[in-house]
């Protein structure tokens, strides 16, 4: 039997759309949600 836990993730941005909650066939609820931040990065080994 799988050991549950919970993990906690703090993000910090603008709510893009409403979070849309799913199941697996297992009933396992799986949520997905868009974040949008004003911050800029560059992939390090591109420069993108």
């Amino acid at each position: 039997m799988a050991t549950r836990s919970v993990n906690k993730v703090i993000l910090i941005g603008h709510l893009g759309r409403d979070a849309e909650t799913a199941y697996t066939a297992s009933q396992t609820p799986v949520t997905k949600f868009s974040v949008a931040t004003n911050r800029r990065w560059k992939d390090q080994q591109t420069g993108e």
